[in-house]
């Protein structure tokens, strides 16, 4: 598949996922729900277009975006300064349907800096040097592309939703994970944080399993894709604050995938 059809499947499968979601409704616990995907859609399909070309060796898969991050840039684990700076990706960023007055939405003025994104991104400079390189096997996502904040602005991460609600929501990410896979043909699909592998685990197992992708199209080698996981670069992880990167690279070497 050339770059360009890769690039225009990997946005009909970003726009179908976010007007899925788009179409869910969820209590009261989640004040305010952000989908950059629709607001931050162009450098979020800036990004596919840098991004964009299969097969890929790698797939590391985030959770959902964090309030600094993707939710201001589009794009997965988005700290502002590694997307405009590095990936070189600075465009129009919208609004929400409703924002959390302590969450604003700023796009690129944001000056606020997400730790977990500035770790990935700074990690994939330092050994990659260009994006170029870095995009010639890698491709980064987030399973949920949903932001969910409580009353407080607090964030609420996919798995402390209700079961009611998180089910629905599951499964079309579930689906548009799969697609993914099966379009970019990953060696190795990598959840970044244990709950990334454990929906990876389950995408394999119910879309894979049999040998034979049940997503539509031409069946092809992704069915044999392989599994890991690395440690979450958040701050909150003492381990991840006592050298993320040197750890993170120690697990990929000894995977054998760098």
């Amino acid at each position: 598949m050339t770059s360009r059809k890769t690039i225009t499947a990997l946005q009909r499968i970003s726009s179908g996922l976010a007007e899925s979601c788009n179409a869910l409704r969820f209590g009261t616990e989640a004040a305010a729900v952000y989908n950059p995907l629709q607001y931050a859609s162009r450098p979020h399909n800036r990004y596919l277009e840098l991004a964009g070309a299969a097969p890929k060796k790698v797939i590391f898969l985030g959770m959902n975006p964090g309030p600094w991050g993707m939710a201001q840039t589009g794009v997965p684990f988005g700290e502002v300064a590694a997307v405009r700076d590095w990936l070189g990706i600075e465009e129009d960023v919208g609004k929400p349907e409703r924002e959390h007055p302590r969450r604003p939405v700023e796009g690129f003025a944001c000056a606020r800096s997400e730790v977990s994104g500035r770790r990935l991104w700074g990690l994939f400079r330092d050994r990659f040097g260009t994006p170029a390189e870095f995009f010639r096997e890698h491709f980064v996502a987030n399973y949920c592309p949903l932001v969910f904040m409580g009353p407080s602005g607090a964030n609420i991460t996919p798995d402390k939703l209700p079961v009611e609600e998180a089910a629905p929501l599951f499964k079309i990410c579930d689906r548009a994970l799969a697609e993914l896979i099966k379009l970019l043909e990953p060696c190795w699909v990598i959840g970044v944080g244990g709950f990334a592998k454990k929906r990876i685990d389950k995408v394999r197992a119910e879309f894979f399993g049999g040998g034979n992708p049940r997503v539509s199209g031409p069946s092809h080698s992704s069915a044999a894709f392989s599994t890991a996981q690395i440690l979450h670069p958040s701050p909150a992880s003492p381990r991840a604050n006592a050298g993320w990167d040197r750890e993170v690279i120690k697990t990929l070497v000894e995977l054998g995938i760098w």
